[in-house]
């Protein structure tokens, strides 16, 4: 991409900056990404992402060799920048539903002292309605500073992509649409303008700009991410009146989703949705319609957030029935620690959340996952680790299917069924070929999807003997 070349700053680089930071840098702008944490400003410096994200790494590195791209510890070195950007963490509060904005608050403030005149400070990060005029207090002593909201929306596994082809642009400026255009002449003008500089390619190309007030740009991912969650937890709920009903939950959601008023992404009954962000945002909402009085959001996302938890519990019940009502003693494995495929983020994992309570009854618990292993096995010391698929599926009398990557979706139930002690699987994202598996002798259960087979829940053998050394197939390798 061409552009004409800004310098910019990105403070805070977790996943949302170091992405921004890269993305920026491949438009054609110089950028400066600043954090606090030595460790991953060296490793971002060197071209190579502190996190597991497909195709950031080749953007660092391009980034390096052009020189348009160059990561610091010390927040003077934006000092020659035009515009800044936010990408600080916004987590939930320890103490409550809240989110803890002290970072955000706290690099502003360290931001302040190295402002060129007429700069453009400019929040990224996702926080609650307010939080605009409480940074506008911090930058009260530059009247010159120009300040902005623009709202990511990046998804885990897809950033880089959803960063340079994104669905949408939205600006949060002073006096939204009205305050954000000449009168005259309709130009763009303040913020505005220096945010349409930054992204030019992407204007060029036709991505769609929204401008609206600072209100508007603090709700909009919170309430786009509150209406995905209830997507979810809607699908999730009748899954279990599925299981109840004698129905089949993808088969419903397919003709649901054939619906243009409905449409099927999202509506895919399994595990659930966890991570750092959809929960924490979900609760963050809760939080701001509690304080605003508006009790109606406030119940409904309780209600979203519930039937979410609810589903790790209901796998556990489910993976206990299939042992014939107890796990203790059992030996389990299970497929994906992440919280969802193509990441390596394991915060709030619903697949290491059900691995760790069925620990906590007693099982013998294998986890693997293609990516995730490393940041799992020391918060988790309950659970046993594998990197490689068939030394977790070794004399497995359980096999559970928690995180939906690819290779577990593609695994050959005949070769599996050589490594198992008992050829059971529960396949709690529903992704499974259940006819092929249970060709290959296996007994599949799903959430939702099984009624046919919920009255048997026999000893299904593998093809296992007593536990021997075993050379694994070369498709589980």
């Amino acid at each position: 991409m061409k552009t004409n070349a800004l310098d910019i700053s990105v403070i805070g680089c977790g996943y949302l900056g170091a992405v921004h930071a890269a993305t920026l840098a491949s438009m054609g702008h110089n950028v400066v990404g600043i954090d606090v944490d030595a460790a991953k400003v060296e490793q971002l410096a060197r071209g190579n992402a502190p996190f597991h994200e497909p195709g950031l790494d080749e953007l660092l590195q391009d980034g390096r060799a052009t020189g348009r791209l160059r990561f610091s510890t010390d927040p003077a070195d934006a000092r020659d920048a035009q515009v800044h950007f936010l990408c600080v963490g916004t987590p939930q509060d320890k103490t409550s539903d809240a989110a803890d904005l002290s970072f955000l608050l706290s690099a502003t403030e360290a931001l302040l002292p190295h402002l060129s005149q007429g700069a453009a400070v400019v929040g990224k990060s996702t926080v609650p309605v307010g939080t605009v005029e409480r940074l506008r207090g911090v930058l009260s002593a530059r009247p010159d500073v120009q300040v902005g909201w623009n709202p990511e929306f990046l998804r885990q596994g897809t950033a880089v992509k959803d960063s340079l082809v994104p669905d949408r642009l939205v600006y949060g400026v002073p006096g939204g649409r009205t305050g954000a255009f000449s009168p005259a002449t309709g130009t763009a003008r303040g913020v505005t303008a220096t945010l349409d500089a930054v992204y030019e390619p992407l204007l060029r190309a036709g991505i769609p700009r929204l401008v609206c007030n600072f209100a508007t740009a603090e709700l909009i991912k919170s309430a786009a991410n509150a209406y995905l969650a209830t997507k979810v937890s809607f699908i999730n709920a009748v899954s279990e009146l599925c299981d109840a009903a004698g129905a089949d939950v993808a088969e419903l959601s397919e003709a649901m989703g054939l619906d243009p008023r409905i449409g099927n992404r999202y509506l895919h009954a399994g595990l659930g949705f966890g991570g750092g962000c959809l929960p924490k945002d979900i609760r963050s909402f809760r939080q701001q319609a509690g304080d605003l009085g508006v009790s109606a959001v406030e119940d409904w996302m309780r209600l979203v957030d519930s039937v979410n938890l609810d589903q790790r519990q209901r796998t556990v019940d489910l993976a206990a029935q299939m042992c014939g009502g107890r796990v203790s003693g059992r030996t389990i494995a299970v497929l994906g620690a992440s919280f969802k495929p193509d990441t390596d983020d394991i915060r709030d994992s619903p697949a290491l959340d059900v691995a760790d309570r069925l620990a906590a009854a007693g099982a013998h618990v294998t986890v693997t996952d293609p990516k995730a292993v490393n940041n799992a096995w020391q918060r988790y010391p309950r659970l046993r680790f594998e990197k490689g698929t068939a030394r977790a599926l070794e004399d497995a009398e359980l096999v559970l299917l928690l995180t939906e990557w690819g290779e577990y979706r593609r695994l050959s139930p005949a070769d599996a069924g050589t490594l198992v002690r008992r050829r059971r699987v529960l396949d709690a994202r529903n992704v499974l070929d259940a006819a092929a598996w249970r060709n290959a002798g296996w007994t599949v259960r799903g959430l939702g999807t099984s009624p046919a087979a919920a009255h048997q829940e026999s000893e299904v053998p593998g093809t296992k003997g007593a536990p021997t050394a075993r050379q694994a197939p070369a498709s589980l390798s």
